[in-house]
Parts: structure tokens; sequence; C-alpha cells
């Protein structure tokens, strides 16, 4: 039996603590490394040592693995603040457009928000305090993941005491 080249790729798998998993190709504090491989159509010789039959490397998308050149959110920007009564614009891109077959979902804070396919909307009046935006990109056919940059902002009330600075 011929054995093929592997390339292999490094993702990071982390759970936040709304128990919502997280890929990414860059680490985070508490990921877990996976190495994901792909095989190539050029047989190669077996590795000495490698054992036939050992389990395969979990079928993963590194961040080019779903055909995207580009993937991320613009806005908000990381560390952007808002004040209460702004609607928070985000908007994400994407190049090339989403593919019939793959679906966008949102997270703000661990939980799943109702924009499906999304690639820009508004987020209403928010109360005051530090919110995670990020975004994912799931192939239905093959169950692979993609997931965007995570983007922290910041939404503050004005008040007498704290007047609003913009």
């Amino acid at each position: 039996m011929a054995a093929f080249a592997v390339q292999a790729a490094v993702v990071y798998k982390w759970v936040d603590a709304d128990g919502v998993v997280h890929f990414s190709d860059q680490p985070s504090p508490g990921a877990e490394k996976i190495y994901t491989s792909s095989s190539s159509a050029t047989p190669a010789a077996s590795a000495p040592g490698s054992a036939a039959g050992s389990r395969p490397a979990p079928k993963i998308a590194a961040v080019s693995g779903l055909g995207y050149n580009e993937f991320s959110i613009v806005s908000p920007t990381n560390e952007q603040t808002f004040f209460g009564d702004d609607v928070v614009p985000v908007r994400l891109n994407l190049e090339p457009a989403l593919k019939p077959n793959q679906s966008i979902t949102w997270h703000l804070n661990g939980k799943q928000l109702n924009f499906p396919d999304a690639t820009s909307f508004p987020l209403p009046r928010l109360d005051r305090g530090a919110y995670t935006l990020a975004a994912t990109i799931t192939d239905q056919e093959t169950n692979e993941l993609q997931s965007s940059n995570t983007v922290t902002f910041y939404v503050r009330q004005p008040s007498e005491l704290a007047p609003q600075h913009k």
C-alpha cells in the first residue's frame, strides 16, 4: 500500500466560557494545538516508525481551507468604544462571496446572533460593557469550519458626571 505525502497545518481550538468552540490559526490562551493534514496525490515513502492504522487527524479547515482570500471583521475595529446611544455597525470583509453550501454564524460574547449569512448589520443599543464579536463559516457538506478574527469593543453610557466625549 503506497503512502502519500502529507502537508501539515496547525489549528488552535478552544472553548469559551459559554461553551462555544472556536478554531483559529492564531494561538489563544488555553487553546489546544491541533495538527491537521491533507494528503497530496504524489506517493511518498512511509516515514520510519509510522504506525499503520493510527488515528487520522480531525478534519478542520485552516484559515484558507474554505477558499477565502479574506475573512475578517472590519467593523467594529478591535478596542473601539461606542456610546450607549450609538448603533454598532458590523461589517465582514469576505472575498470571494459566501458559497451556496456555506453559512455564516455570528457570536456576541459567545452567544449566537440571529443574523444568518449576513456580512453587515447594525447592533442596536447595547448595555454598557465589553463585548467580543466573531464569525464562523461552516461548510454544510464537509462540516469544515473557518473562524474570523475576534474583535473586542466597548460600550459606554454617558452621564452628567461623565459627559460624552467623542
